[in-house]
C-alpha cells in the first residue's frame, strides 16, 4: 500500500524513521515573549545637551592633528577575575585541542587601567588590586612624569567615574604636588552612557580577546600576560583609525539632539 501524504511527511514509517519536530514542545508564535532573553547595550538619553555637547567635545578632540607636544592619551579601566585550575589541564597533543576541567579557583580580582596614545601607536596596562583615588592619582603621576615628561600638556579622554577628578589628587599628594599635577593635563570627559567614545574601551577590548581569554591563577601572571602583549602591540605601533565625527553624529544621532521648533 502506498503512504499516505500524512505518512510521506514524516518518513519512513515501517523502519520507525519518524519527524522528531513530534517530539518538542509546538514552535513558538514569533511575537510571543521572551522575558528570559535580552540584550545589552549603552543606553543613550533621548535629546540631551548634557550628551551631546560632551559627545561633541571629545569628538573634536580627536579631529585634531598629533602634536608631540600635546599628546592625546584615553584612559580607561576595567577588571579581570582570577581563575587557578582545581584539575591540572590534560597535556596537548598534535591535532588535539587543549582540554581543561570545568571547575576552577577563585582568587580575587585584579584591576587593569589602560592608558592609550592613539596617535602614537602607543599603549600602557597598568595592574593594581583595587581602583581607588590613590590607585588613580598614582596613575596620572606616572602617566605625566614617566610616560611622557617632555609634554607640554596631556589631553586626557576619560569617562566620569567618581575618581576620575582632581580631587584623587589632592587626596593622595599634597598641596603642591597636586596642582602641578591637574595643571599637567587638559581633561575632556565623555558623557555618560556614552563611553563607546572612548577610544581606550577599543584597546581594551583587543586586550580581552587576545590576552585575557584564558585562566589567569594570580596577580604576578596577570602582570606578565599583560606586559607581553602591550610590548608587542607597541613593536606594532598599533593605532586606532577613528572615523566617526561630528558631523556625522549630528545625523546619526540627531534624536539626542534637543529639537527647536
Amino acid at each position: 500500500m502506498d503512504p499516505t501524504p500524512f505518512e510521506q511527511a514524516l518518513g519512513r514509517v515501517g523502519d520507525r524513521r519518524l519527524d522528531r519536530s513530534l517530539d518538542i514542545a509546538p514552535l513558538s508564535k514569533k511575537n510571543e515573549l521572551k522575558p528570559w532573553r535580552k540584550k545589552q547595550w549603552c543606553i543613550a538619553p533621548k535629546q540631551s545637551a548634557a550628551f551631546v555637547c560632551s559627545m561633541e567635545d571629545v569628538l573634536e578632540v580627536y579631529q585634531r592633528e598629533r602634536d608631540p607636544d600635546y599628546p592625546l592619551v584615553c584612559l580607561d579601566e576595567t577588571t579581570k577575575e582570577l581563575h587557578g585550575h582545581s584539575r591540572e589541564p590534560m597535556p596537548v597533543r598534535p591535532s588535539q585541542i587543549a582540554r581543561v576541567d570545568s571547575e576552577y579557583l577563585r582568587a580575587g580580582v585584579g584591576t587593569l587601567f589602560m592608558l592609550n596614545a592613539p596617535l602614537e601607536g602607543w599603549r600602557e596596562v597598568i595592574v593594581t588590586e583595587r581602583k581607588t583615588r590613590q590607585d588613580y592619582a598614582k596613575i596620572l603621576r606616572k602617566l605625566s612624569d614617566e610616560c611622557f615628561p617632555d609634554a607640554k600638556k596631556i589631553i586626557l579622554v576619560q569617562d566620569n567615574l567618581n575618581t576620575h577628578n582632581p580631587t584623587s589628587l589632592y587626596e593622595t599628594f599634597p598641596a603642591q604636588e597636586a596642582r602641578r599635577l591637574a595643571e599637567r593635563f587638559e581633561v575632556h570627559y565623555t558623557p555618560k552612557h556614552g563611553s563607546w567614545l572612548n577610544m581606550a574601551e577599543i584597546e581594551l577590548n583587543v586586550l580581552s580577546s587576545q590576552c585575557l581569554s584564558c585562566r589567569i591563577p594570580n596577580m604576578q601572571r596577570l602582570c606578565l600576560h599583560t606586559k607581553a602583549w602591550v610590548e608587542q602591540r607597541n613593536r606594532q605601533k598599533a593605532k586606532i583609525q577613528w572615523r566617526f565625527r561630528t558631523s556625522e553624529a549630528r545625523i546619526k544621532l540627531q534624536h539626542l539632539y534637543p529639537k527647536f521648533v
